[in-house]
């Protein structure tokens, strides 16, 4: 259908999900390749014990709340190339990557000096103890030296699907996950480094794309290449950037934050509620990774409408992104769903009976209303499209920090639920998000209110 058609000539056609799924695509074999990192790893711990399982769990939102400020700025560079390239002004695009490289970079180093100073507070606080405390600082501390790796990489997974070349970053993602894939049973098991052994691989397997990632850059045949005279400060440009990426990377790290205490308050159950809140949650994950492809690929392909002002290919994008991520979670999350099914699946990642039970509760329920996120995912990337960002994070702070904890607090505190009534606190604010998202955009259409940038 678009094999022999590049990116640019593809948007220029009619046939409007072609664009879509020649990003999308690869996208989500990518995220589904990013997600056997700490599924192997889940995998392998889970062999060890709930402790060891416990603790990945707990110390994988902190993770996840440095990478969400960071990926404010690759989220608003790509955004920007996108736009700009639409519009054919190259050169720009060309500064817009100088500048997120260097930003990006300088706050990941600064990053892992600050957390690493304080990570015990930190898992104090989370309320760690003992066998957890020590596996999990053991692990947050190896992790924090991958950070500037990782964003090295995102960079370059920007800098490609901004330009519509979306399947090397795929198999750089690929040996990465091969070589975590063999690492791992190595050095967790044969070497009985435990919960070390687990960060040890994944700090290689991501230092290895890393790298590569980087020569990539620097010798890249498309028009976006790494080029030391871009590498000049501008004042004005980096104003722009940042406008539009500190709402990101302030929502997406207070998103974060917010699974953190999340995090906090599932381990006041204890270890097995912990064990079986991280299996759940990443098993179903997996089911949501083509739908967050899709909305991926459809920012993209909406920065690069709005840069040719073609507003009526946005709107019908956007409608056939959201009718296909619905029907696949519909449809997806129905089978999932089935008790026997999600017991079958969590028993892949541990022996124990109550986390079984506890785990495949929580996957059931999760699984089941997942549909909401195919409405949630794909607005949300309109909004970011656009230029929009604003109205982005504010869907995901309200999620989080108002539908969310209200509702664990009505369900486990007012009406005596206990751990069943965080679960369903996740669907029910995942539901109500969708509802403020879909919302806001009928408002948008109504107003005919949209955002270039370039």
């Amino acid at each position: 259908m678009f094999k022999n058609k590049n990116f640019q000539q593809l948007l220029d056609e009619n046939f409007t999900l072609a664009p879509i799924l020649k990003l999308a695509i690869p996208i989500t074999i990518t995220s589904i390749i990013q997600s056997l990192y700490n599924l192997i790893d889940t995998y392998w711990l889970g062999k060890l014990g709930i402790n060891e399982l416990a603790a990945i769990n707990l110390v994988t939102p902190i993770q996840q709340t440095i990478i969400a400020f960071g990926s404010g700025i690759t989220v608003a560079g790509a955004i920007l190339i996108s736009q700009n390239l639409g519009a054919r002004k190259i050169e720009l695009a060309n500064k817009i990557v100088a500048h997120i490289l260097t930003f990006t970079i300088s706050f990941a180093l600064l990053s892992c000096i600050i957390i690493l100073s304080q990570s015990t507070n930190i898992l104090i606080w989370l309320g760690a103890e003992d066998n957890i405390f020590q596996e999990s600082k053991m692990y947050l501390d190896l992790i924090l030296f991958g950070m500037p790796l990782l964003y090295i990489l995102n960079i370059y997974t920007s800098v490609s699907q901004s330009q519509g070349n979306s399947f090397y970053p795929m198999l750089l993602n690929l040996l990465g996950s091969i070589i975590n894939i063999i690492l791992d049973p190595y050095l967790i098991i044969h070497l009985e480094k435990g919960i070390y052994g687990a960060g040890l691989a994944t700090l290689i397997s991501k230092g290895t794309i890393a790298l590569i990632s980087i020569i990539l850059l620097l010798k890249s045949k498309q028009n976006i290449k790494i080029k030391l005279k871009y590498f000049k400060i501008d004042l004005n440009l980096l104003k722009k950037i940042l406008f539009i990426a500190l709402p990101i990377s302030f929502g997406n790290s207070t998103m974060q934050f917010g699974f953190i205490l999340m995090s906090k308050i599932v381990l006041s159950y204890g270890p097995i509620a912990m064990a079986a809140y991280g299996v759940g949650n990443k098993i179903n994950g997996l089911i949501s990774l083509p739908v967050q492809g899709i909305s991926s690929a459809l920012a993209t392909v909406v920065g690069q409408y709005v840069g040719k002002e073609n507003h009526k290919k946005i709107r019908k994008s956007y409608i056939i992104s959201r009718r296909i991520c619905l029907i696949f979670l519909l449809f997806g999350g129905i089978i999932l769903s089935r008790k026997p099914i999600s017991s079958s699946i969590v028993k892949v990642f541990t022996n124990d009976i109550n986390v079984i039970d506890m785990g495949s509760t929580l996957l059931s329920i999760l699984a089941l209303f997942s549909f909401t996120n195919a409405i949630h995912n794909t607005t949300r990337a309109v909004f970011n499209g656009e230029g929009f960002t604003k109205i982005a994070v504010l869907s995901d702070v309200l999620r989080i920090w108002i539908f969310r904890f209200l509702s664990v607090y009505f369900l486990t505190k007012v009406f005596d639920l206990g751990v069943v009534g965080i679960w369903y606190s996740i669907v029910i604010s995942n539901g109500l998000a969708a509802l403020f998202s879909i919302s806001v955009y009928t408002l948008k259409i109504k107003n005919k209110k949209v955002k270039t940038i370039t």
